[in-house]
């Protein structure tokens, strides 16, 4: 079943609306969540939305907040999210450091106390639409052992980096430290299959790509082994330092996965290089990376980002695939 990306949008406005959102906000929040199923990455989008609800519901978000900046200190500032709407708040965070960075050739916001950003490529895509690289990260509540343990003590904090293109085929990788994001993992288990490569440990402690086993033991793998956990680790310093919000391991301690720290960063290249200097380098190094022989006779080897804009271009043109239970949840929300 495919749904047209102005259907799904509609939905999700409509919902939102129901539940404390004015209209520009559910209208700018709803684009999110349509935007990141747009762009194949289902699990933070149509997927993840009824559990957003569900927080509503809840009051772990509130959506009549917004963040604010507490200090301001040159090229680097600090800001409380409030326990706002996590991707709005993120938006206008990365929004303050691409101005900071047209300003100082770099900006650096640390966003804390704030909740989910649902997809953080999101804001590396933004960063690099206004002609920046974007770097980003969230830390999460703890979801995962650190090496060599088997409690959950780190978080699967995903990391982003963007560089931009002038014709908006920008690079652009999007990546939990584990192996899988959760939300991947129940998309895979929503359609029915199995994770390519091992992604965490079933019920007896062993490897495994049956992703329904590891939904059972919430124990996915760091990727890298030891240094994901390490990554996993550096990222949560760095946010909580520079924020002064709540570590991974505070997060634990609320109960949901709320009051999260993100760090945004953004940096001019063109106050080095004129953009088609830029363009001429990421093209070139794209250009030699596409000419990898492929592994499997026949495919294709795609640079980071490529996937997402095939999947825009093909479900803008044929509406995007949803999994019907998900869909017929929000229709009847």
């Amino acid at each position: 079943m495919r749904v047209s990306y102005e259907e799904m949008a509609a939905q999700f406005q409509r919902v939102l609306m129901k539940y404390g959102f004015d209209e520009a906000g559910a209208q700018a929040a709803a684009e999110i969540f349509a935007q990141n199923s747009l762009a194949g990455v289902y699990s933070h989008g149509l997927n993840r939305f009824p559990r957003v609800v569900e927080y509503l519901k809840k009051g772990e978000i509130d959506p009549g907040v917004i963040a604010t900046c507490e200090i301001s200190l040159g090229a680097f500032e600090r800001w409380d999210g409030h326990r706002g709407f996590g991707p709005l708040n993120a938006q206008r965070a990365m929004d303050r450091a691409v101005e900071l960075a047209r300003q100082f050739g770099i900006g650096i916001v640390a966003l804390g106390n704030n909740n989910h950003w649902m997809r953080g490529g999101t804001y590396g895509w933004q960063a690099a639409d206004k002609g920046c690289i974007g770097i980003c990260w969230s830390n999460t509540f703890p979801n995962m052992p650190a090496w060599g343990g088997v409690d959950k003590k780190i978080g699967n904090n995903p990391l982003i980096l963007a560089v931009p293109r002038s014709n908006g085929e920008h690079v652009v990788i999007d990546c939990a430290v584990s192996q899988f994001s959760y939300g991947k993992i129940e998309d895979c288990r929503l359609k029915g299959q199995t994770l390519p490569v091992p992604g965490g440990y079933d019920t007896q402690g062993n490897l495994t790509c049956d992703p329904a086993e590891i939904e059972k033991t919430w124990r996915v793998l760091p990727m890298g082994y030891w240094k994901g956990s390490g990554i996993s680790i550096a990222l949560d310093l760095i946010a909580t330092v520079l924020s002064n919000g709540n570590s991974v391991q505070k997060i634990g301690t609320f109960g949901d996965e709320v009051g999260l720290t993100q760090i945004m960063i953004a940096i001019d290249p063109t106050k080095g290089n004129t953009v088609e200097q830029t363009d001429r380098i990421v093209d070139e190094i794209i250009a030699d990376v596409k000419t990898s022989i492929p592994e499997q006779e026949g495919k294709e080897v795609y640079y980071p980002g490529e996937l997402a804009l095939k999947s825009i271009r093909e479900n803008r043109e044929l509406g995007i695939p949803v999994v019907e239970e998900k869909w017929n949840a929000v229709l009847a929300m």
